[in-house]
């Protein structure tokens, strides 16, 4: 048996119940495989792929906090710390009910190649709880950030691991936590980002996902020979990622048709209106048939739908495995030449498969997603300096950091024989920088 072959098997006797970590591990190892098979002795005999897939520290803590009936509600906390070979452990606090061990280490072993791919020196981590901020009252919300955050301190600092938020975590949850930090350990530093702009966040943080998966997408269509600019465009999710990125493409001449939330979603023939779905989703935090009252052209539909609707390019912005392989052939089917992810691990493994096998272009999350992180890590450079830097500076170092992670992902792919694989190149390029840090520093 090869030794990939080995540490699979071994991770998913060592992790039983968490599929979407072994998904994770075993799409890396597969692309992986070449560049092992070159150093298979020396990677094998120093147990380089056991401790890359295994977490430096798991952090597990029960999360006690008062509803606003008295009732004490008690979740689950977690933090792993997966790898910091190339700096200090980076990646979100996401808080959603399906949070469990499982999912947090698949986005944090995601997050050791997706920092890497940035240039920037950050490792990888990942954090959440089963909490479910919907529903909730602020104080509700406040009370939950002070008790995690009352536990979380004693793992994290400026130069340990700095959190950030995702899914069920923005700005509002980010301000709770800091300033629960702040005053536990009276400390005034870069522990957190995504930060208000008031207190050491960065300018283009909460635009920085979305827009950097379109600098990746224009990158990659351009090294084929295509062009944004009139193209229509499917996405799913309304949080962050998918809203920037459909303003991010309708500023560079795309047609974005579709948007969705946990209940539905939205087609809009016009275009999406980003305002309006801004006024929706970031003020008033309502579903997206307020955004159907206000747009008679639109159509909302309930559950799942987005994939079925005619376009050229897919970006899936949600959650995990919420493409799968009978919306692939739809897209196919209906003409989409190129899936961009935005979210983490969107696509199922069959569903990247038969994408590729199609011709498709295809780019992976832990690349394409990378400019949230890339912006984390620039807000964590002004919080150092002292200093903040406008819009158009941090939005030219985004858009520079994901035409290198594109050139860099590309070259990897050609370099072993697999050009057009951005999947391998991603994994590849990523694992490289990470795989030389760790030899340089010993056994450790």
């Amino acid at each position: 048996m090869s030794y990939v072959d080995e540490v699979y098997d071994r991770v998913v006797a060592q992790n039983p119940s968490q599929p979407e970590f072994h998904q994770a591990v075993k799409e890396v190892l597969a692309t992986l495989r070449p560049v092992i098979e070159e150093n298979e002795e020396e990677y094998r005999r120093e147990a380089l792929l056991e401790r890359l897939t295994t977490p430096e520290r798991v952090i597990l803590f029960r999360v006690p906090w008062v509803d606003d009936k008295g009732q004490v509600q008690v979740n689950n906390g977690f933090r792993v710390q997966f790898n910091s070979a190339i700096g200090p452990y980076k990646g979100g606090l996401r808080f959603h009910p399906s949070v469990n061990l499982g999912i947090i280490k698949f986005l944090g072993f995601e997050q050791i190649f997706k920092n890497s791919l940035t240039g920037l020196p950050i490792g990888g981590g990942k954090g959440g709880s089963d909490f479910d901020p919907k529903g909730k009252s602020d104080r509700e919300i406040m009370a939950f950030c002070q008790s995690f955050m009352t536990e979380l301190y004693r793992h994290i600092g400026a130069d340990t691991d700095v959190p950030a938020g995702d899914i069920g975590v923005g700005g509002r949850e980010i301000g709770y936590l800091y300033g629960q930090y702040k005053r536990i350990t009276k400390l005034y530093e870069g522990v957190l980002t995504g930060k208000g702009l008031t207190y050491g966040g960065s300018l283009a943080r909460t635009e920085a996902t979305g827009y950097g998966l379109i600098y990746f997408l224009e990158a990659m269509l351009k090294a084929n020979g295509k062009d944004i600019a009139g193209t229509t465009i499917a996405v799913s999710g309304a949080g962050n990622v998918a809203i920037y990125a459909i303003q991010k493409a309708q500023q560079l001449g795309a047609k974005v048709v579709t948007c969705s939330d946990s209940t539905g979603w939205i087609y809009d023939p016009d275009g999406i209106d980003v305002a309006l779905l801004q006024e929706v989703k970031e003020v008033h935090r309502a579903r997206l048939t307020e955004y159907k009252e206000k747009r008679p052209n639109a159509e909302y539909h309930e559950g799942k739908g987005v994939w079925s609707v005619k376009c050229d390019i897919a970006c899936p912005c949600a959650t995990q495995n919420e493409l799968n392989l009978e919306d692939a052939k739809m897209l196919h089917s209906n003409g989409c030449y190129c899936v961009a992810e935005g979210a983490n691990m969107p696509t199922t493994l069959d569903a990247t498969e038969y994408i590729q096998s199609q011709g498709m272009l295809f780019s992976p999350g832990k690349a394409s997603n990378a400019g949230g992180v890339a912006t984390s890590a620039l807000e964590m450079s002004q919080n150092s300096e002292r200093l903040s830097w406008t819009f158009e500076e941090v939005d030219s170092m985004l858009k520079r950091i994901m035409n290198d992670i594109f050139k860099n992902v590309d070259e990897a792919a050609k370099r072993y024989g697999m050009e057009g694989n951005y999947v391998a190149g991603a994994n590849i390029a990523g694992f490289q920088k990470v795989a030389d840090a760790m030899k340089a520093q010993g056994i450790v």
